[in-house]
């Protein structure tokens, strides 16, 4: 045969080979150690953690409305005349007699925990607790404990249970503040009430701004109604999270679930523990994320820190200096990226303690020291408004701003607290489209005090007129910034 001839024989042969060894590579199996490093092994994690995490159970009485119990009455005695059996009546009791609160309606709840000290502590979410009468604590080998509350905080949602036992399994309570977004984590608790339930998934995000002090650690781990109070396992068997939220517009499981990072709960859990509530710093204003904008405008550069657009009177923020439209940088060093951060930072200090705050006032960067008071619910910022009085002998409009501004009397300045400001009796245009009103306060001007009519003038003037004019302006209470760009 020709050599011509031959070579596409040869040829095909070497591709037949060729796929022939593809197809055995691709239907050899796959080591197991190579699946073990894809698709991790929880069994180990839940024999090791399952035997602390306990389901509670909670049972509230059911409070009759006002006047419920005199119409009960009347419902009873009409039946009695017709010879009508009455509800919740016992057997030889007294006609009118109330029946036994065992025999009253009761509110029951599902919810999980997880045991923290071998004498009987349990962590677990406020929202499964609050307003219990009864708490029954669960545990996965079917003892049952009646539970003592130690303490619930709302606004952290975590709550302190007691079981009279000794010698109980524990959780290892990890490092949250080390857990990583993409990283395997497990969920086991009694959704539905399903006990000893395992879910698994991963961390999606940290830091969410979805609680009201805590940031919060975004899982795509399953966790329904009943899971609440459960923990949130690494792969060291660590809980680094107590499972609280769930984003649903269904009552149900959609994907993103939310657990409060372990080294927060466990804060609030030291001091539910030591007194039966947690006390918090207060400063005394009411802060607001900064924009890009504004923070541009004002010169401080990047969009980062907490404008302060209110300072309650005679709180520890006022006695220490800060003003409305100062912009909180740092706290004690640390960084405030947002009006959240100064929230949680201030929180954390304990009350008495001396704090340094670092704010950006009209282009300058300076430390204020201000000693933090203790939290109380019934401070509110801005609970105590301010009337902002009224004006005296107005200046000519500016017709370029479309705004019309009087000088503040001396009484005035004291009544306000204010060393300096105009106020606006009119506005139209521009102003009026930056969302300024009459009776507002305007208290600097492109990061310059404002004393007088006479000196607003002179700062709008000397402005650079191809840019907006940043304002600190004061409605009642509160400050905030507004850019005011003149018509053309």
């Amino acid at each position: 045969m020709p050599a011509e001839n031959r070579l596409p024989s040869a040829r095909a042969s070497l591709l037949l080979s060729g796929t022939a060894l593809a197809l055995s590579l691709a239907l050899s199996p796959v080591p197991a150690t190579a699946q073990a490093r894809e698709l991790p092994d929880f069994s180990q994690l839940v024999e090791r953690v399952g035997p602390a995490v306990v389901n509670i159970r909670t049972a509230e009485k059911v409070k009759a409305p006002e006047g419920q119990a005199e119409m009960n009455e009347q419902m009873q005695e009409l039946l009695r005349r017709f010879g009508l059996p009455v509800p919740n009546q016992r057997r030889g009791a007294p006609r009118g007699a109330v029946p036994d609160d065992d025999e009253g309606p009761m509110r029951r709840g599902v919810g999980s925990g997880f045991i923290l000290s071998a004498d009987g502590y349990v962590l677990t979410n406020a929202h499964v607790v609050q307003g219990a009468d009864e708490v029954i604590v669960t545990m996965t080998d079917k003892r049952e404990f009646k539970a003592k509350i130690i303490g619930a905080d709302q606004r952290s949602d975590v709550a302190v249970v007691k079981v009279e036992a000794t010698g109980l399994p524990v959780v290892k309570v990890g490092d949250s503040n080390k857990a990583k977004v993409g990283e395997w984590v497990m969920a086991i608790g009694s959704p539905f009430g399903l006990e000893n339930t395992v879910t698994a998934g991963i961390i999606s995000a940290k830091q969410r701004d979805t609680g009201e002090l805590l940031p919060l650690i975004q899982t795509d781990v399953a966790i329904n109604p009943g899971n609440s109070g459960g923990p949130l396992v690494n792969m060291r068997g660590e809980v680094i999270g107590i499972n609280s939220q769930i984003y649903s517009q269904s009552g149900g499981y959609m994907g993103i679930a939310f657990a409060i990072p372990i080294a927060d709960a466990i804060r609030v859990a030291n001091d539910l523990r030591a007194g039966g509530r947690v006390v918090r710093g207060y400063l005394g204003v009411l802060p607001d994320d900064i924009t890009k904008e504004i923070a541009e405008a004002i010169g401080l550069g990047k969009a980062q820190g907490a404008v302060i657009r209110s300072v309650i009177a005679g709180s520890p923020a006022e006695k220490a200096g800060v003003e409305g439209g100062d912009v909180v940088v740092k706290v004690d060093g640390k960084i405030v990226e947002k009006a959240a951060d100064l929230r949680r930072l201030v929180a954390a200090v304990k009350p008495g303690a001396k704090t340094t705050l670092t704010v950006f006032r009209r282009g300058e960067t300076r430390d204020l020291i201000v000693t933090i008071g203790e939290d109380e619910r019934s401070k509110r910022p801005g609970a105590d408004s301010e009337s902002a009085g009224e004006g005296a002998a107005a200046a000519a409009p500016s017709a370029a701003l479309g705004l019309k501004v009087s000088d503040l009397t001396e009484a005035q300045r004291k009544e306000l607290k204010l060393k300096s400001g105009v106020k606006v009796d009119a506005v139209t245009g521009a102003a009026a489209r930056a969302g300024l009103r009459e009776g507002d306060l305007i208290l600097s001007v492109d990061n310059v005090e404002v004393a007088s009519v006479k000196a607003f003038q002179a700062q709008v003037a000397k402005a650079d007129k191809a840019k907006a004019l940043s304002l600190v302006v004061r409605r009642e209470d509160v400050t905030s910034f507004v850019l005011l760009k003149p018509s053309r």
